[in-house]
């Protein structure tokens, strides 16, 4: 364990040489097999490297379900599967930085375990017997550290597992790697003094999102089939120079950003839905804004069985702010009616995106549901809400964290560098604000009749360039009103001669400005 002297850059070094030590040498890629540079899609490389044998190429391609189908009759082996997950994970991390900490021996020691459980007694252990399950850094996990890309933590074990490890591990699963996250948890791209940034495999150009984006990466890359992150909202702040002025951008959707960057499945539920007791968190103590876990998956199926395998633990038994409501099977409707959020009163979203929702709507619609438009009522000032939230400590915590190794603040954390501690007074007000605004939002719900969903974009970007992720209105509002939320891809990509920047485009608000020009470069 490093004393609170050690300098964080040593920490920081230190701990980059470990987690690549972590890899064993028969999983380094060679030099003659590495992408260049320039290569910016490496999704890919699994199949075309020919570094995977064909079996473990089909093991990492199985869909959970079927993987676990597999597992619990004994046709495939526990140990086999976590031996190709470990082995996609190490390729995902040389080629994108997505990993934390790497625990490949005790997993396969783990998955062996399990191979002897269904041998000895003829069932499998639980509802994720033997499968290879990715868990985000800030889930502690005991006798691995939980950094959250701060040098003070990146040698100091974790005494105990977050509750939703402990019912992870009861169901039978195998735990392999603990996935990278900005600092404190709290910035919305992956990227941290110590571990450094992550990279997103469709395009190592552009950001895997964040704070959840260890996780997209790894997952969209083929490293993982079932993912858990976390979701609260995050603040970062830029300098506009030219005129001399901070404009604070609030950036919410720590599942739902990165899932929207790299094309997958993510759900985040609401406060008290899934188990959040004893994660690690850089605001520690903050609960005006509730922070949650939920699942990052390639399929809708697999997060689907998630969640119900989690439920299904009675989590409320474990966790005394889990709500006591058991997995409700609901019958689908067959016509829904849902309002479309064309932009959220700031921001447009950029062309691609707008393209995607435009489709989407037509494929409803075609589909026989019925579509309403939404107005944005109330997102600019939950937008400013959030904000406020974030930094009312005068970023207490999260200094005290970097001060003892002299660590700074990254240049995306200005906003809490430079922010005033609030009084209790001033807090509970905001508190008060944020309480009307959500009877506010409900009544404006309510004035929609059988409004069943409200369908917007997941974030104004399909990616964006590393630095330039300015703005995460559209998931941070729903952060703020603690709505359940899910982000899905539609099966739409950017095409640049489709999605020309917009001409003679009316921005929106100063915002708008600074999202559509980070695009056009």
């Amino acid at each position: 364990m490093g004393s609170t002297t050690d300098n964080w850059q040593d920490i920081a070094k230190q701990k980059q040489q470990d987690i690549k030590a972590a890899i064993p040498s028969k999983w380094v890629i060679p030099d003659e097999k590495l992408p260049s540079e320039s290569q910016a899609d490496v999704s890919n490389f699994l199949s075309e490297s020919g570094l995977f044998t064909n079996r473990e190429i089909e093991i990492v391609s199985t869909d959970a379900l079927k993987t676990l189908g597999y597992l619990s009759k004994g046709t495939w082996k526990s140990e086999d599967v976590t031996l190709a997950y470990c082995k996609a994970a190490a390729a995902a991390h040389q080629l994108t930085n997505c990993l934390s900490e790497i625990f490949f021996d005790e997993a396969i020691a783990q998955a062996k375990e399990c191979d002897d459980y269904l041998q000895k007694h003829g069932r499998p252990k639980g509802p994720f017997h033997g499968f290879p399950i990715s868990i985000k850094d800030n889930f502690n996990i005991i006798g691995k550290p939980s950094t959250i890309g701060i040098a003070l933590l990146a040698n100091t074990p974790a005494t105990y597992n977050s509750t939703i490890v402990d019912l992870i591990l009861q169901a039978g699963a195998v735990l392999y790697v603990k996935t990278n996250v900005p600092t404190a948890v709290m910035l919305g791209e992956t990227v941290n003094n110590v571990t450094g940034r992550t990279l997103n495999p469709l395009n190592r150009s552009l950001t895997s999102g964040g704070s959840s984006g260890g996780e997209s990466a790894l997952i969209a890359f083929g490293g993982s089939r079932i993912g858990v992150g976390s979701d609260i909202g995050e603040n970062t702040i830029f300098t506009r120079e030219a005129v001399y002025e901070l404009t604070c951008y609030a950036i919410g959707g720590s599942l739902r950003i990165p899932a929207a960057c790299t094309g997958i499945f993510t759900i985040r539920p609401s406060a008290g839905r899934f188990p959040h007791c004893r994660a690690r968190s850089g605001l520690a103590g903050q609960e005006a804004v509730m922070s949650v876990n939920g699942p990052l998956a390639k399929t809708l199926e697999e997060i689907v069985f998630y969640s119900k395998t989690i439920i299904d633990q009675k989590p409320w038994l474990h966790d005394p702010k889990c709500l006591p409501i058991p997995w409700r099977t609901v019958e689908p409707k067959r016509r829904l009616k849902l309002a479309v959020m064309w932009n959220d009163g700031l921001v447009m979203p950029t062309p691609p995106v707008a393209r995607a929702l435009r489709e989407t709507v037509e494929k409803l619609k075609a589909s026989g549901h019925e579509l309403v438009d939404w107005e944005p009522t109330g997102h600019k000032e939950a937008r400013d809400l959030l904000r406020r939230m974030f930094i009312a400590d005068g970023a207490k915590s999260i200094r005290k964290l970097l001060e003892p190794t002299g660590e700074p603040f990254r240049p995306e954390m200005g906003s809490y560098e430079k922010s005033q501690e609030m009084g209790v007074y001033e807090m509970w007000q905001l508190q008060v604000e944020r309480s009307d605004l959500q009877k506010s939002y409900l009544d404006h719900w309510n004035s929609v009749e059988e409004l069943d969903g409200i369908l917007c974009p997941t974030s104004p970007y399909s990616s964006v360039e590393h630095g330039k992720l300015e703005y995460g209105g559209y998931t941070g509002a729903y952060n703020l009103l603690d709505y359940s939320a899910v982000s899905f891809p539609c099966g739409i990509k950017a095409d640049e001669k489709v999605d020309a920047a917009y001409s003679g485009h009316n921005p929106l608000s100063e915002f708008d400005v600074q999202v559509q020009g980070s695009c056009e470069s």
